[in-house]
């Protein structure tokens, strides 16, 4: 079966429209969040600080893993979904108020990171519960491009949106596609269930056990950790704040972030029918671009340089995650897959948090310019150290089979 045609496949297709409709409310909610509070008068200090909130449930991801690995996963995508929905109404009220207190918003915001870092490792591998494993490969690709084209729509309408409306109705309009992603989940068929029940800690020491002796796992969660870093502090922070500074406005951080959505799904095009022989060194590779945007912002260029950067940007994280999870579901047993993509994002979203803590006042001491640079430059680091902890790859590689434990 092509990758394409598994949007008519009963087992993956409500899957696949969630993602779109969800990811488009990314969207909305990304630039709704940011620039409604540049609008009501915030701070970039308190911008920084609820981005903070937003990201400090990090560890969370851990939990995400086992409730992933212990009920069925679009149960747990659903209810995730639908508190999302609720929360997102709610930011959406305080924005209509600009004498919302800063605390508030920062509750919310961190209610709102707790459904994201639940959701986030299930839904990376609710793909080895819907179909076999020589489908999954075009699957996983098949749901990075859905995301990226609802987050291109979403980030596009929501700059036209903020600008025209209001940053109230794209957050409603974020809650509204969060709600919409709930119903089209719970109509997954899902017969996995897990024979024994053990405790969340041996849960963990299970995933861990899997992450641990691979060295390949290691290497590339220290350089996505350094990729989420600047990605998070890009759009929350760095990307609004040099628009604003600049007279370019709340509709051309829309498109130029919308730009990174298209690359995606260029990206997961490729990744649909390219299967390189070392998938891992490939997609170290490939992701020292999520620096090019900051490295453009931090030169001053012009708009569309930075769109091209965030194009770049865009195509190579999608083929990494694809490349990435596909790996993953050939090395560890299925049952252990949302666990062990767990212990591969705590440490970038556990650091997540205090990046963008400090970014605000680095931004107003420094500028957007000097910050986006210095950021840009962990990356680069962190690639370099990633490749010297890869292992050699086999010159004839033997063909994985499900739960394999192979050598990238």
């Amino acid at each position: 079966m092509t990758a394409l045609r598994l949007f008519t496949h009963p087992a993956v297709a409500p899957l696949l429209t969630a993602r779109l409709i969800s990811s488009a409310g990314v969207g909305f909610g990304q630039v709704a969040f940011v620039w409604g509070m540049r609008t009501n008068g915030y701070s970039a200090g308190a911008i920084s600080l609820v981005a903070a909130c937003k990201a400090v449930p990090a560890l969370l991801i851990l939990l995400g893993g086992i409730l992933g690995d212990r009920f069925k996963r679009h149960h747990v995508l659903a209810a995730t979904e639908l508190t999302a929905s609720i929360t997102w109404l709610a930011i959406g009220a305080c924005l209509l108020n600009p004498a919302t207190p800063t605390a508030i918003l920062c509750a919310l915001a961190l209610l709102s990171g707790t459904t994201y870092f639940i959701f986030l490792p299930t839904v990376r591998s609710i793909t080895a519960d819907l179909l076999p494993d020589d489908q999954r490969h075009g699957a996983n690709a098949l749901v990075g491009q859905t995301e990226a084209i609802g987050a291109l729509i979403g980030l596009t309408a929501a700059g036209i949106v903020v600008t025209s409306l209001g940053a109230p109705l794209a957050a409603l309009l974020k809650a509204g596609a969060c709600l919409a992603s709930a119903a089209l989940l719970l109509r997954l068929k899902i017969t996995r269930t897990r024979r024994t029940t053990p405790g969340p800690l041996s849960e963990l020491t299970t995933g861990w056990k899997h992450f641990a002796p691979h060295r390949w796992m290691w290497a590339m969660t220290l350089q996505f950790t350094t990729a989420i870093i600047a990605t998070a502090t890009l759009a929350e922070i760095i990307g609004p704040v040099f628009m604003d500074d600049t007279h370019r406005g709340a509709a051309t951080w829309g498109t130029v972030s919308a730009c990174e959505a298209l690359g995606a799904i260029a990206g997961a095009l490729l990744a649909v029918r390219w299967k390189p022989r070392h998938p891992v060194p490939l997609a170290v590779l490939l992701l020292p671009a999520t620096g090019a945007p900051l490295l453009a912002i931090g030169t001053n260029a012009a708009s569309a340089a930075i769109a091209a950067a965030m194009l770049a940007s865009g195509i190579a994280k999608a083929i990494y995650m694809v490349l990435w999870v596909t790996q993953l579901q050939r090395t560890v047993p299925i049952e252990t897959v949302a666990r062990v993509s767990a212990w591969n994002f705590v440490p970038a979203y556990a650091l997540a948090p205090i990046a963008l803590l400090l970014v605000g006042p680095l931004v107003t001491a420094n500028g957007p310019t000097q910050t986006a640079l210095a950021i840009a430059a962990t990356v680069l680091a962190s690639t370099a150290t990633a490749l010297t902890l890869l292992p050699t790859p086999r010159i004839h590689p033997t063909p994985a089979t499900p739960n394999q434990n192979s050598t990238p």
